[in-house]
């Protein structure tokens, strides 16, 4: 198929693969999947590594705990189930008590619970459940007390969460127009609307909060505050962290919400409040995120700084005990501090080395809270932490089957193309000496403002225990360095992300720690359009590819679901300024005849409704009629899986042995 865009003629010659249920497509799924299954089942290595990571993969791991109403919920996973389980304490001294498992609603594990927030008092736990990793939700309601549900169905809801009234009579969700049968993985989703459910009635008669049909691309999001007087609206367009604020008084008579910030041009996260005076984390005149404050009793609010912009980035702030506690990064490693009210620091908080932290959520009432800690060779464990006293206790703590401290992270900095200096953490076993032969594995993502930071991962450990070296760099386009780092990544900037990457395989290259022939790349989702790009761009620069769920088809990903949304980031190919940089990176329409390829595994998933799987699909049969190589160009097209969230524990663990398999072979070959 040809069209012509934008006055330049187009080829699509694979586009039939986009009718996903077509028996053409199907018939071509079947057969990819026979081809690749029968030589991945027959790679010498890929039985001991699923052994192995089923072994690494079998040990305990907790989620930050919140707490409502004095008793405190978490999620759990005991090892090897597919799903992790909700837990809840009456006390932190109490036993803990199960209160929903998802492992129990389907047989193959693939029902996840993807939401669980509790009422304010703590009594009602209002649930969402996704079927075969799509992103529709379903919302239930859930008696704390005796595990019974009530009679309350949600449909339609995607990326929502909810917010109850402090009463515990209802909650705020948003939700989407029901779409055409047949179409629920595909169709496109516009006109969010924000609606109040209360308990006890039909969805059809919930109360619609707001919208905006003048607005098809905005998206909302409510948050009670925890003295129950009011509801902040927080209004999205696209994936941009950006957002508009409005608020509604429910001291006040019903009336339309009041706009506090009225347009979508900066990032305002809502921090918490006493009374009037609220406080949000901003990067209005603060690249790298500051906090202000206002007083919605003046007349006319106005925002006043109350901790000023810091060279670090400020990812995530929670009060505590009438105290500010900030998550900052430091080159793409956490910093935690803590500030006073009227914003001077007070003290820093140790912590271990170079790694991620993520606070729960606090309170004013209480001086303690949680928060994580984890790296590329320690799992999440779980510190409560007192404001005041300044004591840090460990609440949960996982054990490996290995010891972690046998490796190690460092990071390095390298020149860009354009000579942007950028960070990247390497990761191997202590004492390894990296040389040409050594196997990499260069992870990247670049885009939405996503930092990579030190995080577990059961996969990444077991490549290191395979002698592997894990290198990621912090490309442009993530927000590692604030809103200035994502904006040089994006739209017409793109190929800055992947001018980024290039030059970290060449550092990696350069410096001896590793060889093209035995370098390989993984990205997902975005980063896999990343691997692809490298692909189109650089395939003779490694030794093999795994793009994963990756945006393929720079021309057509508005089409579907929710890529439109991601325009802010790419651009549009519908606009004539956006279509010449998007068509000359697009891995689709790149790919050239008579070169030869590296090893390449495309992996997807049929119920892929964030990325749908016709991106992979195209790409996968374009790649395979260029390649001239004798290198395996191949696709697994996972079933019953969608993008990423809540895939069960089993297939994770067969698609990460797929693919080390797949590139252990591929590297150690050369």
């Amino acid at each position: 198929m040809e069209e012509v865009l934008h006055g330049v003629t187009v080829r699509d010659p694979y586009r039939w693969l986009e009718s996903s249920d077509s028996p053409e497509t199907r018939a071509w799924v079947e057969a990819q999947n026979r081809l690749t299954r029968g030589y991945l089942d027959s790679l010498p290595r890929r039985t001991e590594i699923r052994e192995r990571l089923r072994e690494l993969w079998d040990f305990e791991r907790y989620e930050l705990p919140f707490e409502r109403g004095g008793r405190y919920f978490y999620f759990y996973n005991s090892g090897l189930q597919n799903q992790p389980v909700l837990y809840w304490m009456p006390s932190l001294r109490a036993e803990p008590r199960l209160l929903l498992d998802p492992n129990t609603l389907s047989p193959d594990g693939t029902v996840a619970l993807a939401r669980a927030v509790p009422s304010e008092d703590g009594k009602l736990l209002a649930y969402g459940l996704s079927r075969a990793g799509s992103d529709w939700i379903e919302w239930r309601v859930r008696r704390v007390d005796d595990g019974e549900d009530l009679p309350d169905l949600l449909k339609w809801s995607k990326f929502s969460t909810v917010s109850w009234l402090t009463s515990g009579a209802g909650f705020y969700y948003t939700a989407y127009d029901e779409p055409a049968p047949g179409a629920e993985l595909s169709a496109t989703n516009y006109f969010n609307k924000l609606f109040f459910h209360r308990l006890g009635q039909k969805q059809s008669d919930d109360q619609l909060v707001y919208e905006r049909q003048d607005q098809a691309k905005w998206a909302f999001g409510a948050q009670t505050t925890r003295d129950g007087r009011y509801v902040l609206i927080a209004a999205t367009q696209g994936t941009d962290p950006k957002n508009a604020v409005l608020y509604l008084d429910l001291q006040k008579p019903p009336a339309p919400p009041k706009a506090l910030v009225p347009r979508i041009q900066h990032l305002y996260d809502f921090i918490g409040n006493v009374g009037s005076t609220f406080w949000f984390r901003t990067d209005e005149s603060a690249p790298r995120g500051r906090i202000v404050s206002v007083d919605l009793a003046q007349r006319e609010p106005k925002f006043v700084e109350v901790v000023p912009e810091h060279a670090e980035t400020l990812r995530q702030v929670e009060r505590v005990g009438g105290k500010f506690v900030l998550n900052y990064l430091k080159d793409a490693r956490a910093e935690l501090r803590v500030h006073t009210t009227d914003g001077k620091l007070e003290h820093t908080v140790p912590l271990p080395g170079l790694g991620t932290v993520w606070l729960s959520e606090g309170t004013e009432k209480r001086t303690e809270t949680f928060y994580s800690y984890e790296s590329y060779q320690a799992p999440r464990k779980l510190l409560r932490y007192d404001v005041k006293t300044r004591e840090t206790r460990v609440f949960r703590e996982p054990k490996l089957k290995v010891d972690g401290d046998a490796f190690e992270t460092r990071q390095v900095f390298y020149a860009s193309k354009d000579g942007t200096r950028v960070p990247m953490f390497l990761t191997q076993r202590k004492g390894a000496v990296p040389s040409p032969d050594t196997p990499c594995l260069l992870y990247g993502y670049g885009g939405f403002s996503i930092s990579l930071t030190p995080t577990f991962s059961v996969g990444n450990l077991a490549w290191l225990t395979l002698g592997g070296l894990l290198a990621v760099p912090n490309l442009r386009g993530g927000g590692e360095y604030g809103e200035a780092w994502h904006e040089a990544g994006k739209r017409a900037k793109k190929q800055n992300v992947f001018d980024d990457f290039i030059a970290a395989a060449e550092y990696l290259t350069r410096e001896k720690l590793t060889s093209r022939p035995h370098l390989g790349i993984l990205g997902r989702s975005n980063g896999g359009l990343l691997v692809g790009a490298m692909l189109a761009q650089r395939p003779e620069l490694f030794g093999a590819a795994l793009p994963a769920v990756g945006v393929m088809d720079m021309l057509r990903f508005h089409k579907f679901t929710i890529g439109w949304s991601w325009t802010d980031d790419y651009g549009s190919p519908d606009v004539a300024a956006d279509f010449p940089a998007l068509y000359a990176y697009s891995p689709l329409h790149n790919l050239r005849q008579g070169v030869k390829y590296p090893a390449t595994l495309i992996t997807t998933a049929d119920h892929d409704d964030r990325v749908v799987p016709a991106h992979s699909f195209k790409f996968a049969a374009a790649l395979q009629h260029a390649q001239a190589g004798d290198a395996p160009v191949m696709i697994r097209i996972e079933t019953r899986a969608g993008h990423g969230a809540g895939v069960p524990t089993e297939k994770k663990i067969d698609e990460i042995a797929d693919q080390w398999a797949f590139l252990w072979e591929a590297l150690q070959k050369r």
